[in-house]
């Protein structure tokens, strides 16, 4: 976001914008469309891009796996790593309760309630080491600073099962300067105009550009991730309006 001035002391934000408290409460805040914003934000792109951010994945589609989907948010995710592996037993974590709650809805109306659903912050968690067949997260990595994906890391590497596969995904600053500027545009501008009139928030929405216009992309995601010990690949989407990191254990 170019104009977060407006509505921050720039020192301030920069000390609060990553902490618990503060992301939480942006989530539970826009939980309730959230879903529909991310759509409109990626242009629908966010669908595809779900399926293929899953596709590097080697993990068997026909025996049983545990794969855990982390900053699940909505549950947006769940359809294109059931229709990718079918025998999965899925695990949803966040930390947000407005986001579970619909979540959670999402899996009694479409999931028969088989999501393992938990509350919990990625970043110290209570999951079992050495456990998990897959890890999965779409559109979660924006909201941490560097110290926060290196713990990210740390745990993907605890909970991953020796040889166990993992895939992120998140909407970056394209790389083209033309697409840079019409896209950087839409998500500081146009995104928030469509929160006022559509969802009532115009501020929540301005901050999604804030921070995907600090993430930049995943090549910091992947040095890190390699720096832990993990194997792994950066992926790029659509002249990098998406980037990602995948690999293993």
């Amino acid at each position: 976001m170019l104009f977060s001035t407006v509505f921050f002391d720039k020192n301030k934000m920069k000390e609060s914008i990553y902490s618990e408290a503060y992301i939480k409460g942006l989530f539970n805040r826009m939980s309730s469309s959230y879903e529909r914003v991310n759509y409109l934000s990626s242009f629908g792109f966010s669908l595809r891009w779900r399926k293929q951010f899953l596709r590097p994945m080697k993990i068997s589609s026909t025996a049983p796996v545990q794969i855990i989907d982390l900053m699940t948010g909505m549950g947006e995710t769940w359809g294109a790593i059931h229709q990718v592996f079918p025998m999965a037993k899925l695990t949803a974590l966040d930390f947000s309760e407005g986001m579970l709650t619909y979540a959670q809805n999402k899996n009694k109306k479409k999931f028969n309630a088989q999501v393992e659903v938990t509350l919990q912050n990625v970043l110290h968690n209570d999951l079992p080491s050495d456990f998990y067949d897959g890890v999965t997260c779409a559109f979660g990595l924006k909201t941490l600073n560097p110290e926060q994906v290196e713990i990210l890391a740390q745990q993907v590497k605890r909970i991953l099962k020796p040889g166990g596969q993992f895939s992120f995904i998140e909407v970056s600053e394209p790389t083209n300067i033309i697409l840079k500027l019409l896209y950087s545009f839409y998500l500081s501008t146009i995104i928030p105009l469509l929160g006022k009139m559509l969802f009532g928030g115009v501020r929540e929405y301005k901050m999604l550009w804030e921070y995907t216009h600090r993430f930049k992309n995943a090549k910091e995601v992947e040095t890190i991730f390699q720096s832990t010990g993990l194997e792994t690949t950066y992926q790029s989407y659509f002249f990098g309006c998406a980037t990602g990191v995948y690999g293993k254990k």
